[in-house]
């Protein structure tokens, strides 16, 4: 547990020394004088993997939901207990499985080197790459990983089919069929970030939040969580050409608050790392809250929570839109839960300092009982949505509400 408390502080250290750098690299480049980073995709590290890699490579699958003519990616060693050795890195368009498109896959550096050391806790940036990335494309980071038994600093909810050699298989980075990668995970390894370079992006929303961010209950491989749906429905209204990218740094049973603490860093812990250090971001989107009330906070204690991250975003000069807490209902749910949950929402409704509202508890909830969720929007353990109940979400979610904090260029 201390060695995850020294990964999360040493962090900005790391990530502010590499972005030093691909600034100097971007800024030498005439063509990209007028553009700027933009975090195209996201995954918050959340803790080890209990699988280890030894002498492999693996190939982890991302969607980004900006399109851009450079990009980079972020790696962090979050929560490893030893510096992590990446002996090779490369990043190119998937075709189908862990097949790339011919002619597309193309090496990283970092400071100019094919190999990277990132210490316990630490993060880098790979050096800026003329790539051209499309929105909704998915792309394959390829990491040989020579060492033994390698710690693996992981999110474990990715519900995204990324592949990986057998221990002993050595580097396959640069190959672009897929027949090395004969093994699968749904957990996305060490990969935090993918940046766009863009000259018409207006920013990134940053999306914070637990398990119904994350997308428990959304179909593997189908990116249908409810921010999947407002990411398309902003390429559909744009007609194909989104200005806004869209990070998902939801973590399964993460709470607001860490007067109780859970599994995963609370959201008042990770915001610094999760949100406010993502390149580009100009909104950010809280909806948190549930996981804490099951825990035992109380109304009061989760408010304080919520006005911190209130708080500390509007320092940071960004909007933050909140969102009421779905209805709860499972075995372990208590009459007094509901009353707190009901507190909160009342509060987010009408008292809380948000720039804007997205009432979820109005989708989720029955009719005939307000207090349960809507059956047909049930996952079926009470606490998720089912896939119906994601798009429902998604599509109550207003635009307007965005556009409105489009940044001035």
């Amino acid at each position: 547990m201390k060695s995850s408390v020294r990964a999360l502080w040493r962090l900005p250290v790391a990530i502010a020394f590499v972005l030093a750098v691909g600034v100097g690299l971007v800024n030498s480049d005439a063509s990209a004088r007028d553009s700027n980073w933009y975090a195209a995709w996201g995954f918050s590290q959340q803790g080890l993997d209990p699988a280890v890699v030894t002498n492999g490579t693996v190939r982890m699958i991302a969607r980004p939901t900006l399109a851009g003519t450079h990009v980079r990616v972020q790696l962090q060693n979050t929560f490893g207990t030893l510096p992590l050795f990446i002996g090779a890195a490369t990043i190119g368009a998937r075709a189908n499985g862990a097949l790339l498109v011919p002619e597309t896959n193309k090496s990283l550096t970092f400071g100019g080197s094919a190999s990277i050391i990132i210490p316990e806790g630490g993060a880098v940036y790979s050096d800026p790459l003329a790539f051209e990335v499309h929105a909704w494309q998915d792309l394959a980071i390829s990491l040989y990983l020579p060492g033994t038994n390698v710690q693996v600093s992981r999110h474990g909810n990715a519900r995204k089919t990324s592949y990986f050699t057998t221990a002993g298989a050595g580097d396959h980075t640069s190959d672009e069929a897929a027949a090395a990668f004969t093994l699968t995970t749904t957990a996305m390894w060490w990969l935090a970030a993918i940046d766009v370079l863009s000259s018409d992006a207006d920013g990134t929303i940053v999306f914070l939040g637990d398990s119904i961010t994350d997308g428990t209950g959304t179909t593997i491989d189908g990116h249908d969580r409810w921010h999947d749906i407002i990411a398309l429905r902003l390429m559909l209204d744009r007609n194909g050409k989104t200005q806004l990218g869209l990070v998902n740094e939801g973590i399964g049973g993460n709470r607001v608050t860490n007067v109780i603490p859970g599994s995963s860093p609370a959201a008042v812990d990770r915001l610094d790392r999760d949100v406010l250090a993502r390149s580009g971001a100009t909104r950010v989107v809280l909806f948190e809250g549930t996981n804490d009330i099951a825990a035992g906070v109380t109304a009061d204690q989760l408010i304080a929570g919520i006005q911190n991250i209130i708080d500390r975003v509007h320092q940071a000069g960004l909007p933050i839109f909140g969102s009421t807490i779905i209805p709860r209902h499972n075995a372990a749910w208590t009459p007094q839960m509901t009353g707190f949950r009901n507190t909160v929402n009342d509060w987010i409704r009408r008292k809380a300092n948000f720039d804007g509202v997205i009432d979820f508890d109005e989708v989720m909830r029955s009719a005939a009982a307000p207090n349960l969720m809507n059956p047909i929007l049930d996952l079926g353990d009470h606490i998720h949505p089912n896939p119906y109940g994601y798009f429902l979400m998604g599509r109550a979610v207003e635009l307007k509400m965005f556009e409105k904090h489009i940044v001035e260029k």
